[in-house]
């Protein structure tokens, strides 16, 4: 029997897949892998019971169901003030893990470069490295995840072909400001290179901050490829519709790879968001404010265990530091918390080329029931 050489040598079982697999094991609380334990909207969820019953289980179009894609347009002028064209300029895809996949491979060819910022979803750079690429990572700053621009500059060269860039950021939760952009829209003028803005947690923001969608940036967003999901925004994870919104000659590219990629994704879905996103923009308008109270009420608790919590401009995830409680590596640390103390977390390190030298972080997920929330403190008190 042949035996095939591996295309992937640095990849093996994503760790989110390993830590679950191990919080299982072990009735451990689960707050590595990022998904909430509580329902969906329940307009959702009938919105999705009517458009099976309505006989929307056959393929959608290729570039999604038009409603979906005029309601995407509609949520884009609402929230960032932007015209999108929803035939030209939006694709809906298998989650946003197939909108990056399509997004890298529509642009990026054999020997070309594409720049990632350290820590980075570990989705990006196996899609890199099947397009024959190759992904140089620029670390961000280890306390503040902040860009050093010069940095990215300094990273740049002829074979440059695609930056990416997420705010807010996974798993730090750090976000770009205004002055980012006008820094980002500085590095990039005058040069070929396209940007993916990894958006997902957009709606998830906190404190009063404005999330900068590069659709709010005309410079920026004429190289790119914006792309977001709904399984953030309405506690979905896995019904992993996502899309993307590029300009009609990139999105033409980034349709010829989707087409034979999934070709289509879950019909009835498609009906059930559009119905949303029509009907109840005040859920995505309000999410912050939901997600806030959580955050601030994990955070409150966290202070009376030994783990330090980090600043969380948004998303929904709390890096902590664990030095006053252990000199364990990170991904030692972590199997260490869940088979001795019950509670699941993710490392940082699989999030790095190069991790920092003595970091201590982890990451946890607070999109959960209090419950779940309160159950896990009890055993963090403990360490």
């Amino acid at each position: 029997m042949p035996v095939p050489a591996t295309k992937l040598p640095k990849v093996g079982t994503t760790i989110f897949t390993v830590m679950s697999q191990l919080a299982a094991e072990h009735k451990a609380v689960n707050l590595g892998q990022g998904f909430p334990d509580f329902p969906v909207p329940q307009r959702l969820v009938e919105e999705l019971d009517r458009a099976m019953r309505e006989g929307h289980n056959q393929y959608p179009p290729m570039t999604g169901a038009a409603p979906l894609r005029q309601a995407i347009a509609g949520k884009a002028l609402r929230c960032y003030g932007a015209t999108v064209d929803a035939d030209t300029e939006i694709t809906v895809t298998s989650g946003a893990t197939e909108a990056i996949f399509n997004a890298i491979h529509s642009v990026v060819r054999e020997g070309e470069e594409v720049i990632v910022l350290d820590p980075a979803y570990d989705c990006y750079e196996p899609a890199i490295d099947l397009a024959g690429a190759r992904a140089v990572h620029v670390a961000l700053d280890p306390q503040t995840f902040a860009v050093d621009w010069a940095r990215v500059q300094a990273a740049i060269t002829p074979r440059t072909r695609l930056l990416m860039i997420n705010s807010p950021h996974n798993p730090s939760g750090a976000m770009f400001s205004a002055d980012d952009m006008r820094a980002l829209a500085d590095l990039l003028r005058g040069t070929d290179i396209f940007l993916i803005s990894d958006e997902v947690y957009e709606h998830i923001v906190f404190d009063g901050r404005r999330h900068e969608s590069v659709l709010r940036w005309p410079e920026l967003r004429e190289r790119a490829f914006v792309v977001s999901s709904f399984g953030k925004t309405y506690h979905c994870t896995g019904w992993k519709i996502g899309y993307a919104i590029a300009p009609p000659a990139m999105s033409a590219e980034f349709r010829k790879v989707h087409q034979y990629n999934t070709f289509a994704s879950f019909a009835p879905a498609q009906h059930a968001f559009a119905a949303m996103i029509r009907d109840e923009p005040e859920h995505d308008e309000q999410l912050g404010a939901f997600y806030q109270a959580k955050r601030d009420r994990f955070r409150e608790q966290l202070l009376g265990t030994r783990l330090k919590p980090l600043p969380v401009p948004g998303g929904y995830f709390q890096l902590v530091d664990y030095s006053a409680v252990s000199d364990l590596p990170d991904h030692e640390f972590v199997k260490w918390l869940t088979v001795e103390h019950g509670v699941a977390a993710i490392p940082l390190s699989p999030f790095y080329e190069t991790p920092p030298a003595g970091q201590r972080l982890a990451r946890l997920c607070f999109a959960k029931n209090e419950a779940t929330l309160d159950a896990a403190i009890e055993r963090l008190k403990k360490l």
